[in-house]
């Protein structure tokens, strides 16, 4: 079967088409990567595991984050923490982006320094998305975000600039590229969408201004460690956050797929977000996105052996990104090929305390 084959497309060579998509676990809690999430990655990894791992979002500053106890990648201890993640997945043949990631208005006071607004690109609240924060008993809970404030042009720039040192801190990690996270209804695709972009300055108003701060960001991360390392995460039709249907939506990614050719990033990831309870991709949209983007191609959202093989079958992607099933199955690569039971995943588990119910998950093997 085709997802099981190696895949080699340009400078990029992997050992099977399954790519682990980025899913935040928050075992992090003073935001340095440490030998448990080495562990973590490296079981998930290698012939029995995804030809691409991408770790879990990753913050680009104090200021960019909505949930609590995930790593950064903006101090030198972060990047010392990742080495050992990077290493752990390196040697067992697979490659390894992070996720950067800034969560805009989904954000709430406790998450910030000082207890600051969180940032977007208007004061429109997203009154009915959660973060997680610290409630008034200082307990951790998940928090109606915050009202946001609206980022000027100059602060702007300046998360366009920590996009870039948070790529550069990367490499000097050892991460093989970064995913750019513009999907999910976090601050790049709050730009994108003119329901909660209102500006009218330069990043406002048409597909072109509401598209600027994304590809400059991508633009600012190319400049930084070059285009081959740099790739982003997209979700066209999604709602995730309180992102409305707008009546451009095809002609904004229509756009973006066109200027990220030009930019021969290394690929686009897009989910439909079905599996998630929001809108699937409408009939056709792969098609015609493949038909505007002539790079490496990603799609993820309920995947399973069936639609991943009919997807790239079919020509309409490159390579399948597998979520949720791969937190209880480290070994889901050989559980798919020999149609193996998978492991049910138990959800109290995702987020937050430590080995149990992230690196204890057992192989098929192991039990059989």
């Amino acid at each position: 079967m085709i997802v099981f084959e190696k895949f080699s497309k340009g400078n990029f060579e992997l050992l099977n088409r399954v790519v682990m998509a980025p899913m935040t676990r928050a075992r992090n809690p003073n935001g340095i990567p440490n030998e448990m999430n080495a562990e973590y990655y490296e079981q998930r990894s290698g012939i029995d595991g995804a030809g691409l791992v991408i770790t879990e979002g990753t913050a680009i500053s104090p200021t960019s984050t909505g949930v609590l106890h995930i790593p950064g990648l903006y101090t030198q201890e972060q990047v010392n923490g990742w080495k050992l993640v990077t290493r752990a997945v390196q040697k067992t043949g697979s490659k390894i982006f992070t996720q950067l990631w800034h969560v805009g208005r989904v954000s709430h006071i406790t998450n910030q320094p000082g207890r600051i607004q969180p940032v977007g690109p208007s004061e429109i609240q997203a009154s009915n998305s959660y973060a997680w924060g610290y409630d008034d008993n200082g307990k951790e809970n998940f928090l109606i975000s915050s009202k946001p404030r609206r980022l000027t042009v100059t602060g702007i720039k300046g998360i366009v600039d920590d996009f870039a040192v948070a790529a550069a801190n990367a490499i000097k990690a050892g991460f093989d590229g970064v995913e750019l996270h513009g999907a999910n209804g976090y601050l790049i695709e709050q730009f994108l969408n003119p329901y909660i972009n209102d500006r009218t300055d330069e990043y406002g108003g048409s597909v072109e201004n509401r598209s600027r701060f994304l590809l400059e960001a991508i633009d600012a991360s190319i400049a930084a460690i070059g285009a081959s390392k740099v790739a982003i995460r997209l979700t066209p039709y999604g709602g995730l956050h309180e992102l409305p249907h707008y009546d451009e939506i095809e002609a904004t990614y229509k756009y973006l797929a066109e200027e990220l050719s030009k930019r021969k990033i290394a690929y686009i990831h897009i989910m439909d977000q079905k599996s998630r309870g929001s809108y699937a991709l409408p009939d056709g949209f792969l098609a015609r996105f493949r038909h505007w983007y002539d790079g490496v191609l990603i799609l993820a959202g309920g995947m399973d052996k069936t639609k991943a093989e009919s997807f790239l079958n079919e020509g309409l992607v490159d390579l399948i990104a597998f979520g949720e099933p791969f937190i209880a199955n480290p070994d889901l690569v050989p559980r798919l090929k020999n149609d193996w039971p998978l492991n049910e995943p138990d959800r109290s588990l995702h987020y937050g305390g430590a080995e149990h119910g992230y690196t204890d998950y057992t192989t098929y093997k192991s039990v059989n």
